[in-house]
């Protein structure tokens, strides 16, 4: 037999193999049987195949303009990586329920046993906690970045940290104390509390910062759920440049914190100090946010960001604008 010959034999041996194994789904195992083989060169063959570039994978998906928005944002910003789910038309609380639910996928596919997860409040992280369903239970700690409000549900972070510690199977560590002192003396006591210290320390080298971010302009901003303000301040923060909330700060369009009375009385994190962190995860849904997400974003505060189709679009416009007045 010409060597020619015994190629064609060989190759027609892998392919029948490799159609066998990759199309219609046997084992290896099972193969070796049907041809009378060993296992071992069934497993040569494929293996053979693969070099020779017989196996080709093509993966089509029916989002693929989410995946290309996904790498747009990453190239655009400083993100490692991003997650666009599809907006639903007319329905911000679906969009963002979706949002909620790829983002509880996102991070428990990247949580380890020993992790420490530090959350704000917000009706963005409540969609996530309320979205996590995951198969094991994880050794993990829960702590707030913030102080807490009570009243609405997504407003208590102690609330939404105990949610959190319980579907995910860990233990959370609270902090005692209110989001805004009654003066900045006292906020600056608060902070030396031990039991406020040690959570924010914690928070501080958190694995995983889990943040929502909030807009200011319109009367219906959950961050008037946080603190009440009058119509002329209201409108006095956006004629001070002021475009959105993150860990409760009230911040400008290139990321800074304003210089608002409200921000030196938080019992808060500073948004600088999320740069400790492994990893800070955004999760945000509406066109409302898009000001604020750039604002976040500019100020690097954000690793990754959950967000939804048409919220993802306007981002990039509105960076492009900016990039083009510069």
């Amino acid at each position: 037999m010409t060597d020619k010959e015994k190629d064609f034999e060989l190759i027609r041996q892998i392919h029948t193999v490799l159609i066998l194994h990759f199309i219609e789904g046997q084992k290896q195992s099972d193969i070796a049987k049907a041809l009378n083989l060993s296992t071992s060169k069934v497993n040569r063959l494929i293996t053979q195949g693969r070099r020779m570039g017989m196996v080709k994978i093509d993966i089509e998906t029916p989002f693929q303009t989410l995946m290309d928005l996904e790498r747009e944002l990453a190239q655009a910003t400083s993100l490692v990586d991003a997650v666009v789910t599809p907006s639903v038309s007319g329905s911000v609380d679906t969009t963002l329920q979706q949002v909620g639910r790829a983002a509880a996928n996102h991070l428990v596919e990247t949580l380890r046993d020993g992790d420490v997860i530090a959350i704000t409040g917000g009706k963005a992280v409540s969609a996530v906690v309320e979205s996590l369903t995951p198969e094991q239970s994880f050794d993990v700690t829960v702590v707030p970045l913030t102080g807490g409000v009570q009243g609405k549900y997504y407003t208590d972070v102690n609330h939404l940290a105990m949610r959190m510690a319980d579907r995910l199977g860990g233990q959370t560590m609270l902090m005692h104390a209110p989001l805004f002192a009654e003066s900045q003396q006292q906020r600056d006591m608060l902070m030396e509390v031990a039991s406020i210290r040690d959570v924010l320390d914690l928070a501080r080298r958190a694995n995983v910062a889990l943040v929502g971010i909030g807009s200011i302009e319109p009367e219906c901003s959950s961050y008037y759920d946080l603190h009440p303000v009058p119509d002329a301040d209201r409108k006095m923060l956006v004629g001070m440049g002021v475009v959105g909330e993150f860990l409760a700060h009230l911040i400008h369009s290139n990321g800074a914190v304003s210089n608002y009375a409200l921000n030196s009385r938080l019992v808060a994190l500073p948004p600088g100090d999320l740069a400790q962190c492994a990893r800070v995860i955004g999760v945000t849904a509406g066109p409302l946010k898009v000001q604020p997400i750039t604002a976040a974003l500019n100020g690097g505060f954000l690793d990754s960001l959950i967000v939804d189709e048409e919220t993802a679009k306007a981002v990039l416009e509105e960076m492009e604008g900016t990039q083009n007045v510069a």
